[in-house]
């Protein structure tokens, strides 16, 4: 009896290291990150013209979801050592051994491959080319070339996270459009001002790491100018936007765009006046969070409603 309650603790204790292994690889796809892609692109695939079978559109989700992962277990290949030094990011299992650096490399190279084919094989050459274009740029244009270079890194790099919904509308549609061009712009624009009030209360974490992020380079007043500068950008944006969709959509995203301008204002003053800025910092990032995502949701239902009606 004992030796097979021995047998059995053996059997459970290696089923659950192997679901412990996975659930490592899996935290490499940085999953946070993964799901705004997927939305993301989820949005620019039903605000499409065009129709779309379900096993054709779940298979390109599929296919950019995998894609995106790939790319976060590359970045976090290439970025292991720096990892190590920040508080962020020094507990990913890469910076903890728990996974080999040459099984990340392995595991993303592989995703990023498939994923690309994928998407080739279920929707067109188009979405598959913009798909392979957002690896080629996330790693090698942003993590490798831009990061460690230049303060400017974000702003160039944020084009990465611009093209799912870019992809998700190529695959209805086989093209882009200058409707698809405004999504792209307006997550372009969203990015710097989402990461710079991230790094204002980060700063310590990426001088520690190399990084020069726009407050450690140009100051700190001087990127909450450039934030309330981005976050003014966009209020047009939405409101071109608003020209192709209905009263709903530019009424609710403008008063987004309008708060998003008030806190980024708000956080000069609490720099200024030297009380809770670093609360204020996180309020914005938080809120450029929230922002986008319900951006997205508003344009998702203003196409349901559109449909309906």
């Amino acid at each position: 009896m004992a030796n097979i309650t021995s047998v059995s603790n053996k059997q459970e204790f290696g089923l659950n290291k192997h679901v412990l292994k996975v659930a490592q690889y899996i935290s490499l796809l940085k999953p946070r990150v993964m799901s705004l892609s997927i939305f993301t692109s989820f949005v620019g695939m039903i605000i499409a013209p065009g129709n779309l079978s379900i096993a054709t559109g779940f298979l390109a989700i599929l296919a950019i979801s995998i894609g995106s992962g790939a790319s976060g277990a590359l970045n976090m290949w290439y970025e292991r050592d720096t990892d190590k030094l920040m508080n962020r990011t020094k507990d990913r299992v890469l910076p903890r051994n728990k996974i080999s650096s040459n099984g990340a490399l392995i595991f993303g190279l592989l995703l990023s491959i498939f994923s690309v084919a994928l998407l080739f094989y279920a929707s067109n050459i188009t979405a598959a080319s913009l798909l392979l274009l957002t690896i080629i740029f996330y790693i090698f244009v942003y993590t490798i070339w831009l990061k460690k270079r230049t303060p400017q890194n974000i702003v160039i790099g944020g084009a990465a996270g611009a093209f799912p919904p870019m992809i998700g509308w190529s695959v209805v549609t086989g093209s882009i459009s200058y409707e698809i061009c405004l999504l792209f712009l307006l997550i372009f624009l969203w990015t710097p001002p989402h990461f710079w009030s991230l790094a204002l209360y980060k700063s310590s974490d990426y001088k520690n790491a190399g990084i020069p992020m726009m407050p450690l380079v140009v100051g700190k007043h001087k990127t909450i100018n450039l934030i309330i500068l981005y976050s003014l950008t966009l209020l047009p944006i939405t409101l071109i936007m608003s020209s192709y969709y209905s009263l709903f959509f530019g009424t609710l995203s403008t008063a987004l765009s309008g708060i998003f301008i008030y806190l980024a204002f708000d956080l000069r003053k609490s720099y200024l006046q030297k009380r809770l800025f670093e609360k204020k910092a996180q309020t914005l990032f938080y809120f450029s969070i929230i922002y986008l995502f319900n951006v997205f949701s508003i344009l998702l239902i203003d196409n349901l409603l559109w449909n309906i009606s």
